[in-house]
This record gives structure tokens, C-alpha cells and sequence, in this order.
């Protein structure tokens, strides 16, 4: 597309390619925690395939959209990095909760309640939900549950960049799904209504929180309890 002037019109441009910005946002938020909003995504993807406009040279024997995709994935990646999105404290204290309700539910046969997933890990409750709030929910499925210990290479490159080595295909089997499908009819009821809102509905946590009449905060928690018990049913499984 160009202008009456001959030259490149980026704004037609830019409007063309914005639906492969919204796609490629999408697949990666479904990889990552309920902190990262599709929308923050978005806004970067955006100036990536700015980006890429100024700097494709069809010389090169390269499609756009395969030269675009890489400039707006890697704008995307630049960002979660920079934003320190995802520590490795976090994620150890992820699974420190999960071991935590394995314990506790195993013992009782029976979903375990805050207090007592608290008690398990020698914490006062609002510390214990501080805590939730603190991890965020992590994602449900890590690539290193299927390929042994985590090494030293970056997190995000594992586990987002690269959508063949994308966990989330495992959830591809049927047998996965029915998994999956079962572990969140054991929710506690609240839990239910969250996950459901969040991965059915595509309703943010503020939303969530306007309709359970609760703070934000608390939807954070719940989500992030939820996933805990997720992960323990599915490696379990």
C-alpha cells in the first residue's frame, strides 16, 4: 500500500496487520500469569509492527508477516522481561503452595480450606493470602513437568517464545482435557465461578471482583489457589 506520494502508507499498514498483533497477544497471554493483561500486550505489539515497517527490506527474500511476527513477539518479550513479570522466588513459592494442599488434601480426602493450607505452611492466614496475592497465579501446565528439572536458559524463551515447545498443547489430549474438566468440578464453588469467568468468559479480575462482590485482590487469590490445586490434580494425573 502506498500513499499518493509513492511512499509506504503505515497507517493502512498498520490497521492491516493489527489483527496478527491481537492474535500473537492472545496466544502469549495464555501462557502466562493473570497479571499480564492482553491490552498491555497489545499497546507493544503495536509499536513491534511499527517497528518492523521501518525496517523491512523486501530484498531480503522475506515474507512481512513473517519478518513482522518476529519484531512484534520480540517487542512483546522485551517488555515481559522489563517487567520482571514472573521472578523465580515467585514461582518457588507457587510450588511451595501446591505442595502445601497436596499434603493437606491428601490427608483429608477433601479439598483444603485457606486456613488450613495456611496452617500447613506455618503461616497466618492473611499472610498465607498475601502470599496468593503476592504469586499471582502461575500458568497451569510448565514445560519442566514434562522435561525434568529447570535448567538455567530464560524462562520466557521456554515457555512463551517458542510455541512448539508450548506446554499448553499437552491440554490437546483428550484425556488431559477430561482431567482438567473433573479437577475444576472439585473446586470449591467460589474457585469454580473464577476459573470459569476467567478462561470461559474472558472477564479481567476487575470484572470477576464487580460480580462476586469482592476486591480484586481477593479474585487474584482465588485464582492463584486455583491454579495451586489445578497443578497438584494434573500432576497427580
Amino acid at each position: 500500500m502506498y500513499t499518493a506520494k509513492g511512499r509506504l502508507d503505515n497507517s493502512s499498514l498498520i490497521k492491516q496487520y493489527s489483527p496478527l498483533v491481537r492474535r500473537l497477544a492472545h496466544q502469549m497471554v495464555a501462557k502466562l500469569p493473570a497479571n499480564v493483561e492482553v491490552d498491555d500486550l497489545i499497546q507493544v505489539g503495536l509499536i513491534g509492527l511499527t517497528d518492523a515497517l521501518s525496517r523491512f527490506d523486501a530484498g531480503q527474500g522475506v515474507q512481512f508477516e513473517t519478518f513482522a511476527t518476529q519484531r512484534i513477539r520480540g517487542a512483546m518479550l522485551d517488555e515481559l522481561r522489563g517487567g520482571d513479570w514472573m521472578s523465580r522466588g515467585a514461582r518457588r513459592q507457587q510450588r511451595e503452595i501446591e505442595e502445601a494442599v497436596r499434603r493437606v488434601e491428601q490427608r483429608l480426602g477433601r479439598p483444603a480450606a485457606e486456613a488450613e493450607i495456611a496452617a500447613e505452611m506455618g503461616l497466618p492466614l492473611p499472610d498465607y493470602q498475601d502470599l496468593l496475592t503476592k504469586v499471582r497465579g502461575t500458568q497451569l501446565v510448565y514445560l519442566e513437568d514434562m522435561t525434568g528439572a529447570e535448567g538455567d536458559d530464560d524462562y520466557l524463551d521456554r515457555h512463551v517464545a517458542d510455541d512448539g515447545a508450548n506446554p499448553m498443547s499437552l491440554l490437546q489430549d483428550h484425556r488431559m482435557r477430561e482431567a482438567l474438566v473433573q479437577a475444576i468440578k472439585n473446586l470449591p464453588e467460589r474457585e469454580q465461578f473464577v476459573m470459569s469467568m476467567y478462561y470461559e468468559h474472558d472477564m479481567n479480575l476487575k470484572e470477576i471482583a464487580a460480580v462476586l462482590n469482592v476486591t480484586e485482590s481477593r479474585v487474584c487469590q482465588l485464582h492463584s489457589q486455583s491454579i495451586a490445586r489445578l497443578r497438584v490434580k494434573l500432576r497427580d494425573w
